[in-house]
């Protein structure tokens, strides 16, 4: 058994960002235990760029500002006092990076420079190209590496929380190089481990490791998983793979035409265009698609992106990235050609429930979440590009800060552990059946993008709570087929699948009950937003074995809702 006063479950820009905040005491230990290597994170794939309202491209920005521009975005779900704190204190943040090295994009003297942004009224997103998570991510890893007090364990997957009295114990994790399970006793822990867009298997724009193992361990233990059904996609995912092209490659200019080389988003967003938030281009793009507009039919159908006024030498200055990403996966060099593109799915606004925004505290007593992998919630129904990386930074500071001061004033527990992971891998790895795990896996991603993608149904959404609870009962007869316990990547593919089946089960759920739409969430049945009835936060929980829905009160202290138009 080991002992660490703060455990940080995830390495990416949240987690270390925890992490070198929390090392400030030295005399604090720290672990922080990650799926993979750090810097393979998902925060190295965020492109654009973070918001902050510095004031170098336009001095009449705010803070305030910014939170109103973020609530409106967020189709007014968000949390407003919650919005404000990280807009306010995102811009000390962008500073503290920049003096860690973070290497941003400058004006010609030598301010850090700012791009617009979908739904921003300024332009307030910093950047470095187009490559921001992954300069971001590099940074934060080289800091916490430089750290005496901080450990770092690569390649360890959660298995369960120990949590006892509503306080937590410590966690069990899974050593992926040989299967082995190892207890961490601690006083506090931060589940960092990033979003679960990956249940939407065959188009989005995440790495096939974001399964959303935190949430789905946190869901079985009890704790409420927030604002579930609203999910992201992403405008701009190339055509052929739903990898992403960055929203900087509108920000900077780029055009959204269809087959008849029409900027069709005049239509439906004539003042911001190809700027207006997420979900309004999503639809839209779908919309023209369904009407025939698109190029080719059906799943296959695209529009275009296009970059070509932009000019050679801006592209390859601004948007590096996005242009070797056409050249390589899409067959196009945007210098030359349209790029072609469709909706995928990106990033999930909900996730583990937050209870008070200051910390980053859950309702079990040491258990922390920040990132995407937690609902704060300061992105609602529709999260705004550039305030991923905002809320990764803003929070994931004051949660190590909290953390730190936690555990500096809390002893170990004396009480033993309650959980036996180890008892259940290896009943696992004797597990007999005849159900293939790709099967499912693949039934599973057909349900998530046919019934609960963009739009959605009463019907469909009924549809795909049946079936996945059908494909959850079929999980247990899904046996590991490798016997080894060295880099079992089997094992690890089962562990992800039930993870990713519990939270798109969850997903449905909330859906269902929403009838309304808002953000990312719109139904075909019920197309106007209800606020006298789903101005509220949706709760889903297990109890007494069943996946119980319930509801939260959102914080609207400082702007009243109102129409959303752009």
């Amino acid at each position: 058994m080991l002992k660490y006063d703060i455990v940080v479950i995830g390495g990416g820009g949240a987690g270390l960002m925890a992490a070198i905040e929390a090392s400030k005491d030295k005399n604090i230990k720290i672990a922080v235990v990650s799926k993979v290597f750090p810097t393979r994170s998902h925060t190295s794939a965020a492109q654009g760029g973070m918001n902050a309202s510095i004031g170098v491209a336009d001095p009449n920005d705010s803070p305030e500002k910014h939170a109103f521009d973020t609530i409106k975005g967020a189709d007014f779900l968000a949390d407003q006092q919650a919005v404000l704190f990280m807009c306010k204190n995102a811009p000390d943040v962008i500073y503290e990076l920049d003096r860690m090295g973070v290497p941003f994009s400058r004006t010609s003297d030598g301010k850090i420079a700012q791009r617009p942004f979908g739904g921003a009224s300024f332009p307030r997103t910093v950047y470095s190209a187009d490559r921001t998570g992954h300069v971001l991510l590099h940074t934060l890893f080289e800091q916490a590496m430089s750290k005496e007090n901080i450990d770092f364990f690569n390649e360890y997957f959660l298995l369960d929380l120990d949590i006892q009295d509503d306080t937590l114990q410590g966690i069990e994790i899974l050593n992926i190089k040989d299967s082995t399970v190892l207890y961490v006793k601690t006083k506090v822990a931060i589940l960092a481990g990033g979003g679960f867009a990956r249940i939407y298997w065959h188009r989005s724009t995440n790495a096939s490791g974001n399964t959303g193992d935190l949430q789905a361990v946190a869901l079985r233990k009890g704790l409420a998983l927030k604002d579930m059904e609203f999910i992201q996609f992403h405008p701009t995912g190339l055509a052929k793979t739903g990898i992403l092209l960055s929203e900087a490659s509108r920000g900077e200019g780029g055009y959204l035409l269809n087959v008849k080389g029409e900027r069709f988003m005049e239509k439906y967003s004539p003042n911001k265009m190809e700027l207006a938030p997420r979900d309004i281009v999503s639809r839209s793009i779908e919309l023209e698609i369904k009407s025939g507009l698109g190029v080719g039919e059906g799943t296959s159908a695209y529009v275009y992106l296009d970059l070509r006024h932009l000019g050679e030498e801006k592209i390859n200055e601004r948007l590096p990235q996005v242009r070797q990403l056409a050249i390589d996966f899409e067959g196009v060099d945007p210098v030359k050609a349209p790029i072609p593109i469709r909706p995928t799915a990106h990033y999930c606004m909900g996730g583990i429930d937050v209870v008070d925004f200051k910390s980053s505290q859950t309702s079990v007593k040491g258990l922390l979440a920040i990132g995407e992998c937690a609902c704060v919630s300061v992105h609602g129904a529709n999260r705004l590009g550039g305030n991923s990386l905002t809320e990764l930074v803003v929070f994931g500071k004051y949660a190590g800060e909290y953390a730190r001061e936690y555990a500096k004033n809390s002893d170990f527990s004396n009480k033993n552990p309650v959980i036996n992971s180890e008892a259940y891998i290896n009943s696992l790895m004797q597990r007999e059946g005849n159900v293939k795990l790709y099967e499912v896996r693949n039934k599973m991603g057909e349900i998530t993008w046919f019934n609960m993608g963009i739009f959605r149904t009463e019907s469909s959404l009924k549809e795909a709570y049946e079936e996945l609870t059908k494909l959850l009962d079929m999980w247990y007869y899904i046996p590991v087929s490798d016997k080894s316990r060295i880099f079992n990547t089997n094992l690890i593919e089962l562990l992800e699948l039930r993870n990713m089946l519990e939270l798109s089960r969850a997903v449905a759920l909330c859906a269902l009950n929403r009838r309304e739409s808002r953000g990312g969430h719109w139904r075909e049945d019920y197309k106007e937003r209800d606020d006298e009835k789903f101005l509220k936060h949706s709760l889903v929980q297990y109890k007494n074995g069943e996946l119980n829905l319930s509801y939260k009160e959102v914080d609207t202290s400082i702007y009243k809702p109102e129409e959303r138009k752009y």
